[in-house]
C-alpha cells in the first residue's frame, strides 16, 4: 500500500508521474584566497543569471514576465549585493558570502507575518540557487517532461523552464498556495499541492498528485493506481461533458437565464479565454498593474490596459475593481507597514481614499477607456456610505477635468463590493450605488472570524455558514426592491455545492474562475 500525504491544495487537477527531485543549489566551491577573485567571480556570476533570465524572459507570457522582470530588478539592486562584497573583503569566498546574505534575506520573508511576503521568499532562494549554479558550475535539470517536481519549494524559474507539454505536477513540503508558482501552476493547469510537510514523499519513485484533495499518494500499490485511472477516466469525462456546455448561455433546469461572468487577474489572462464562454467580465483586479517595488502606473498605462479588457469583451459589462490592496496584498510606499491586524486597517478604498493623487490618476483612466465598451467601476472594502459618496465626487471631479482638457470620456456606473458585513446588515445604507457585487471570501472571513489563509481554521472559514447566506440573501433581497443589480464573485460562485444556497438566495448573476465556466454552467442546468 501506497503512503498518503495531505497538505494544501494550491492547483486543482490529478496527475501521475516519476518523481524528479527539487535540490538547492550547493555552496560547494574552492577559495581562490584572493578577495579580488571572488569579487570577480561573483559579480559575473549576477551577471549570468541575469542574462539567464532576460533570455527567459523571450519565451515566456507577460505574467510570468513580471515575476522574471522582478528577479533581475532584484539582482540588479546594489542594496543586495553589497554586503556580500563586503563579506568577500574580509575573507569569505564568493559563495559562502553569496548564501549568507542571501539566507539572511529569505529567513526575514519567512517570518513576515502576511502571507503575501512569506510566499516572496521562493523568489529570493530561486535568485540565490541561479547565482550559486553559476559560481559552481552546477545545472539545473533539464528532462522533467510527464514528471512530478517533487522537494521543499519549486522556484518560479524552475517552473518557467519546465516542459509541461506531456503533463505534470508539483508537490512540495512547504510552498504556498498564493506564491508565483501556484498562480502560474492554476493558469496552465498543473496540479500543485503545498504544505504537505514531511519530506518522505519527494524519494519516491512515483507520486499520485490529487490537486483537488490537496493529497499526495507515493509509491501507489496496485488497487491505489487502479482508483487514480478510474478517476482519472471519470474526470476527462467530466471535462468533455463541461465543455459542451462552455460556448452555451447559462440555464438553469426550467430554463431560466442566469449570468455567468468571469474573475480576472491579468489582461493576458484574456488571451486563452473566449468572449462567448461568458456573458463579460465581473470582476477584474486592477493590482496587476501595481507591482509590488515597481513605480507606480500612470494615467495612459492604465487607460490602454482597461482599453484591452473592453477590446476583448464587445459590448459585454466589464467590471474593473479600483484598487484593492492592502490586508494580504502590500504594495511598498503605498500600504503602511507595522499593521497588527493588516486585515482590518487601511486597506481597499479607506487606503485610496487617503492617497487621493493614486485614486484620481485611476479614476481618469478608467473615465476614458469607458468611451470603447461597456465598462463599470466597482469600489472595494466599502464600510460607511460617506466612501461611496467621496468615490462619486472624486469621479465626478475626474470626469469635470477630462471635459476641460477635451479629452474623451464616458461617466461609468459606480457601484460598490459588498464584503463588510456593516454593508451586507445594512444595505438600504448604500441605495446611491448603480451596483452590488457580494465578495463572499472577506464577507465569509469577518461574519465568521476565521481567517482564509490560516490552515488551522479552514473548516470555520465556510460561506456556507449560515450567517453568510442570510447576509447574501438580505442584499439580494433589498436589489430586487431596489432595482439595484446584485452579483456575486467569490470563490463559492465557483463551487457548484454552493449554486442552490446561492440561488436559494436570490442570486442570478455569477462571476466565476475562468477554468471553471463549463462546470459551472453544467452544474445550473441540474438544478
Amino acid at each position: 500500500m501506497g503512503t498518503s500525504f495531505r497538505g494544501n491544495s494550491a492547483s486543482d487537477g490529478l496527475f501521475m508521474g516519476p518523481v524528479r527531485r527539487l535540490e538547492a543549489a550547493s555552496e560547494g566551491r574552492r577559495h581562490s584566497g584572493s578577495p579580488e577573485n571572488e569579487r570577480s567571480a561573483l559579480k559575473l556570476a549576477i551577471t549570468a543569471a541575469a542574462e539567464d533570465l532576460t533570455a527567459l524572459m523571450a519565451r515566456i507570457d507577460e505574467q510570468a514576465q513580471d515575476i522574471v522582470g522582478f528577479q533581475i530588478a532584484m539582482l540588479e539592486d546594489d542594496a543586495l549585493t553589497a554586503p556580500a562584497l563586503m563579506a568577500i573583503d574580509a575573507g569569505a569566498a564568493a559563495s559562502e558570502a553569496w548564501s549568507a546574505v542571501m539566507d539572511g534575506e529569505i529567513a526575514g520573508y519567512e517570518l513576515a507575518e502576511d502571507e503575501y511576503f512569506r510566499a516572496r521568499a521562493a523568489d529570493l532562494r530561486d535568485i540565490r540557487d541561479r547565482v550559486l549554479r553559476h559560481l559552481t558550475g552546477g545545472t539545473v535539470p533539464q528532462d522533467r517532461r510527464g514528471a512530478v517536481l517533487a522537494g521543499d519549494d519549486v522556484a518560479p524559474t524552475d517552473f518557467l523552464e519546465t516542459d509541461w507539454s506531456e503533463g505534470g505536477a508539483i508537490a512540495l513540503s512547504r510552498g504556498s498556495a498564493t506564491s508565483h508558482v501556484a498562480m502560474l501552476a492554476r493558469a496552465r493547469g498543473i496540479p500543485m499541492v503545498v504544505g504537505l510537510g514531511d519530506g518522505a514523499f519527494a524519494k519516491a519513485g512515483t507520486l499520485i498528485v490529487d490537486g483537488h484533495r490537496g493529497v499526495v499518494v507515493a509509491d501507489p500499490d496496485p488497487r491505489e493506481l487502479e482508483l487514480y485511472r478510474a478517476e482519472l477516466e471519470s474526470e476527462n469525462r467530466l471535462r468533455a461533458a463541461e465543455e459542451r456546455f462552455r460556448a452555451r448561455p447559462a440555464r438553469r433546469k426550467n430554463g431560466t437565464r442566469i449570468d455567468v461572468l468571469i474573475n480576472v487577474a491579468s489582461v493576458e489572462e484574456l488571451d486563452h479565454i473566449d468572449p462567448a464562454s461568458c456573458d463579460g467580465i465581473g470582476l477584474m483586479r486592477s493590482e496587476f498593474l501595481f507591482r509590488d517595488g515597481a513605480p507606480l502606473p500612470g494615467q495612459d498605462t492604465q487607460y490602454h490596459s482597461y482599453r484591452r479588457l473592453l477590446d476583448w469583451a464587445g459590448e459585454k459589462p466589464v467590471t474593473v475593481r479600483t484598487l484593492d490592496i492592502g490586508g494580504d496584498k502590500p504594495i511598498r510606499g503605498l500600504t503602511p507597514e507595522g499593521e497588527s491586524n493588516p486585515f482590518l486597517g487601511l486597506r481597499g478604498i479607506r487606503l485610496t481614499l487617503a492617497h487621493e493623487g493614486v485614486f484620481r490618476t485611476q479614476l481618469r483612466a478608467l473615465a476614458r477607456a469607458a468611451v470603447h465598451g461597456n465598462l463599470k467601476v466597482m469600489i472595494p472594502m466599502v464600510t460607511v456610505p460617506q466612501e461611496l459618496a467621496r468615490s462619486a465626487a472624486l469621479l465626478s471631479s475626474c470626469v469635470a477635468e477630462l471635459e476641460r482638457e477635451g479629452i474623451d470620456y464616458r461617466m461609468p456606473p459606480l457601484g460598490i463590493m459588498v464584503e463588510v458585513p456593516a454593508v451586507a446588515v445594512s444595505p438600504e445604507l448604500f441605495g446611491k450605488a448603480d451596483f452590488f457585487s457580494i465578495g463572499s471570501n472577506d464577507l465569509t472571513q469577518y461574519v465568521t472570524a476565521s481567517s482564509r489563509d490560516d490552515a488551522r481554521v479552514a473548516a470555520l472559514n465556510d460561506p456556507s455558514h449560515p450567517a453568510v447566506l442570510r447576509l447574501i440573501a438580505e442584499v439580494a433581497r433589498f436589489g430586487r426592491e431596489s432595482g439595484i443589480p446584485v452579483s456575486l464573485c467569490g470563490d463559492m460562485a465557483s463551487e457548484p455545492r454552493h449554486l442552490a444556497a446561492l440561488l436559494e438566495a436570490g442570486i442570478a448573476s455569477l462571476s466565476v474562475a475562468p477554468s471553471r465556466i463549463g462546470r459551472i454552467k453544467a452544474a445550473l442546468a441540474e438544478l
